[in-house]
């Protein structure tokens, strides 16, 4: 690996000749670990648990609906009604092992469709957009009692929000500047398109002529498989140590699939899938007290659009994964997707919360107090039971 480092969220960079500290640590006040994926985008949850069976999935999604399980190319069977999509084969193979656990129909507080605005929400926990400056993870870490010791790890250039606070973290990555996504190119094209200054200004910039969205955008999966890949590795092997973290977060861009959809989710979820294996590979015998809890900022829109994807929505999905998991199971209610069951007659019904699972891992996983994650970690949060029975008993 080029570079190994760990730099202080205030900036500060301290190099290490390893991964592991070399700094001398004390001994963790828990060995329970905790891995929170962000798929920043809105992960279009239909696609990657598609209720093939529910005939409204295909009458509202022509072309983007996978097949059932006896066709080619068609999701893999869970129950019956619900499939994962082929290329989740790795979260698949943790769901046959019983170490994986789905909640569809779920999301954050938040309803409406802002990516900055729910991306916010989801990491600062408050139940409003920016009602808080400082992110949950990093308030759950001040109740574990580490005192000087960093248990916080942030796997990315920069610190997100979910991690910020007065408690100090680590931070690890292969370069120092990310490189820019395709994804937020398009958005910036189609933002300054009608401004013909801007429109002029961007077309230079991009070097005279249209990209060719299919070839860079492969060409930029390329380049995040081999970052995302290292970065798990880096995740897994810090949080073996002995000494080591023991909460980590990653991030995985481009899930706003508002075309293309099925080609780019296929390769993403691929890299997903790749990214759960090099975990749990990694972690080796302490994957048995790892929890990952993977989620979007939001869901998509039930039915696909004119470009062959989807817009941003309200109800998504909440994967958790681990060998503390008591999985094998898709959990919470289920609205449908009949028109009269939509959320404003054209979103998956969010009749699961996000924030419900968050509190179940931070008491029953990582032992937190119920006061302290309804008070502190999740305030005004009461109305949101946690929930229960998502780990094993003897975990």
């Amino acid at each position: 690996m080029d570079r190994r480092n760990f730099i202080k969220y205030s900036g500060a960079a301290v190099a290490a000749s390893s991964l592991v500290p070399s700094a001398s640590f004390a001994a963790a006040p828990t060995e329970k670990r905790l891995i929170v994926i962000i798929l920043r985008g809105g992960l279009d949850s239909l696609h990657a648990l598609a209720p093939y069976a529910d005939s409204e999935y295909s009458r509202v999604r022509p072309t983007l609906a996978l097949s059932g399980p006896s066709e080619e190319g068609g999701v893999i069977d869970l129950n019956g009604y619900f499939g994962l999509h082929p290329a989740l084969a790795g979260l698949y193979d943790l769901f046959q092992k019983k170490e994986a656990l789905l909640l569809p129909a779920s999301s954050t507080r938040y309803r409406n469709r802002s990516h900055f605005d729910a991306q916010n929400l989801l990491e600062n926990g408050s139940g409003k957009p920016f009602g808080i400056k400082d992110g949950w993870l990093n308030r759950a870490i001040s109740g574990i009692g580490g005192g000087s010791r960093r248990l916080g790890l942030a796997l990315g250039p920069v610190v997100p929000l979910i991690l910020l606070g007065k408690e100090g973290v680590q931070s690890w990555a292969k370069s120092k500047l990310p490189e820019v996504d395709e994804d937020f190119l398009v958005r910036l094209g189609n933002l300054y398109q009608k401004d013909p200054l801007f429109a002029e200004a961007y077309k230079n910039a991009r070097g005279g002529f249209k990209p060719n969205v299919d070839m860079d955008g492969l060409q930029s999966l390329r380049r995040k498989e081999k970052d995302i890949l290292l970065a798990s590795r880096a995740a897994a092997e810090l949080l073996r140590a002995p000494k080591g973290p023991r909460i980590a977060v990653m991030e995985m861009q481009g899930w706003d699939t508002h075309f293309g959809q099925s080609w780019r989710l296929d390769k993403l979820f691929q890299l997903y899938s790749k990214s759960l294996r090099e975990l749990k590979a990694g972690l080796g015998p302490e994957w048995l007290n790892t929890a990952v809890v993977t989620v979007s900022e939001f869901g998509r829109t039930v039915a696909e659009n004119g470009s062959k994807g989807t817009d941003h929505g309200t109800g998504g999905i909440a994967i958790l994964a681990g060998g503390a998991v008591n999985g094998g199971r898709i959990i919470g209610k289920w609205p449908g997707l009949a028109e009269g069951a939509l959320y404003e007659g054209r979103d998956l019904r969010p009749v699961n919360s996000h924030e419900g699972l968050f509190k179940g891992v931070l008491v029953q996983h990582l032992g937190l107090k119920d006061s302290f994650v309804e008070e502190v970690v999740f305030p005004d949060s009461s109305a949101v039971p946690r929930l229960e029975g998502v780990f094993r008993l003897n975990s």
